[in-house]
């Protein structure tokens, strides 16, 4: 009896050690396939905008050569909904999509992307963060963050957060050095207008056709363009 007792605790010991290594081995290996930031090409209250590497090849057509004025005009063109599920999605279908930029941020996060897409190579995608004061000013943050990229004719808009409120932790003696970590991203409906450049690409992803958008010529990327400043009609 003692012998059996002995040997069930024994296996049953392994196995929990076998589910630790195998839950902890996935672990680190859902986390090493998140891209990861290797530059920071500008940060301050109001905008972050860092360069973040992709874990798995991929084949952007970076360094892009676009003004502030061309990434404002192709931006300016979206609005989102949040993914929600039934029956909420029911309400949510009823009202219209939000545009998913201001005036005011489309001034101060142009200048930075238009910087990135200059410095990206063909592995790597610009992540942008903008922030504004929350609810509460000492304890939360209202952002909207996620990541552009090119890829050919093709402009992608990837949106991982959408006027969130995320909270400050102004007690973390380490904060400075070691932020938290940020909330997972939700998921959104994402639109766009003029809807005729709102294609799929030839995996089925969705994205902005921007050359033609911008009427920009289709030989090495972006040509040159008169545009107006942003905000003028």
């Amino acid at each position: 009896m003692g012998e059996r007792s002995i040997g069930n605790s024994g296996r049953y010991a392994v196995t929990l050690a076998l589910v630790l290594i195998w839950s902890m081995g996935s672990f680190a290996t859902g986390c090493a396939r998140l891209p990861y930031t290797t530059k920071t090409i500008h940060a301050d209250e109001r905008v972050v905008v860092t360069v973040q590497r992709e874990v798995e090849a991929r084949a952007y057509s970076h360094p892009v050569e676009l003004s502030a004025a061309d990434i404002a005009d192709i931006l300016r063109g979206f609005s989102v909904r949040e993914q929600q599920r039934l029956p909420l999605r029911w309400f949510a279908e009823d009202a219209p999509p939000k545009p998913v930029f201001r005036e005011d941020e489309l001034q101060v996060l142009a200048p930075g992307l238009a910087e990135a897409l200059q410095q990206l190579g063909s592995n790597e995608r610009a992540h942008f963060e903008v922030r504004a004061p929350g609810f509460n000013p000492r304890e939360s943050r209202d952002t909207t963050a996620g990541w552009v990229a090119v890829q050919g004719p093709y402009f992608y808009v990837t949106l991982e957060q959408f006027h969130r409120q995320v909270p400050i932790h102004n007690n973390d003696l380490y904060d400075i050095n070691y932020p938290a970590v940020p909330p997972p991203p939700r998921d959104y409906i994402l639109y766009f207008e003029p809807g005729r450049f709102w294609v799929e690409d030839q995996t089925g992803t969705r994205a902005v056709q921007y050359r033609r958008l911008l009427n920009l010529a289709d030989v090495g990327g972006a040509g040159p363009r008169s545009v107006p400043p942003v905000g003028a009609p």
